[in-house]
């Protein structure tokens, strides 16, 4: 069985990156939440537009999350390389993240910041999907 392959439609502005990740059938899967760019500087930005893999990870401080990765374009998990630790984990604010992705049901406003709502759910059907094999995450601008 190949392996799947989601698609994360992005749009930038000044205090975040916003965008919709869907899957083959260009289904919603989850809202999703980032910094914005910063020129791809770790633990502020989001990462690079390109294709990645992701796949299962038990993080210390996020608990079971996805990791992204490409070598290609400097993103491991533990480096070396340009960028490490990159995640798709449970957050719902951008000041809650330092270069990762935040999935949520639907976009939300908490405490007027722009957020994402329902994001402990939308990280469990993410790891539903993507299951033990892993998926090809492919990373676009609007």
């Amino acid at each position: 069985m190949p392996i799947p392959t989601l698609t994360l439609h992005r749009r930038y502005f000044f205090h975040g990156t916003f965008g919709e990740l869907k899957d083959e059938a260009g289904e919603l899967l989850a809202a999703t939440i980032e910094c914005p760019w910063q020129n791809n500087r770790p633990g502020l930005s989001c990462i690079p537009e390109g294709t990645y893999l992701i796949k299962r990870h038990q993080s210390p401080s996020k608990g079971l999350c996805l990791a992204i990765e490409s070598p290609d374009l400097g993103v491991t998990l533990d480096g070396p390389s340009l960028r490490t630790h990159c995640l798709i984990h449970v957050a719902n604010r951008v000041s809650e993240l330092k270069g990762c992705i935040a999935p949520g049901d639907r976009f939300g406003v908490l405490d007027e910041d722009w957020a994402v709502l329902g994001s402990r759910h939308a990280m469990n059907h993410l790891l539903a999907v993507v299951g033990d094999q892993g998926a090809v995450l492919r990373i676009r601008g609007q």
